[in-house]
């Protein structure tokens, strides 16, 4: 098989193409987020600080403190997000639905008694069974 075929394989498979669907989609709810954070969330906070300070600005010496907690805030949200909705909720959608045990009993047409499925004979009536 030449690199090229074995390398259509390797696209073809379901995995990839969900991989780099995720990618994508990823990035986008990222750039939302990142919207959410720098346009609603830190001004917000902004009032906490003292007057006339925008959060980008805020620094203790030259650390800038402002930034790292926007990005902070960004990684919580998108964590959190992705626990809530991959790890919880799929995960409950995947969840195999367990089939039920094949019985190992019936009744016995006569005595509606249970006998194993394997019975020839009732056991309780001894009448003969199919």
């Amino acid at each position: 098989m030449s690199l090229i075929q074995e390398f259509k394989a390797f696209v073809a498979k379901g995995n990839v193409v969900d991989l780099a669907v995720a990618v994508v989609v990823g990035g986008a709810f990222g750039e939302i987020v990142k919207a959410f954070v720098s346009g609603i969330v830190m001004p917000l906070v902004s009032y906490v600080l003292p007057a006339n300070m925008v959060w980008e600005q805020w620094a203790i010496g030259k650390l800038r403190i402002g930034v790292v907690l926007g990005a902070t805030l960004n990684f919580l949200i998108i964590a959190g997000v992705v626990f809530l909705f991959l790890v919880k909720l799929v995960g409950t959608l995947m969840k195999k639905k367990e089939e039920p045990a094949a019985p190992t009993t019936k009744p016995c047409p006569q005595c509606l008694e249970t006998i194993p499925l394997a019975a020839k004979r009732c056991k309780f009536c001894t009448s003969q069974v199919d």
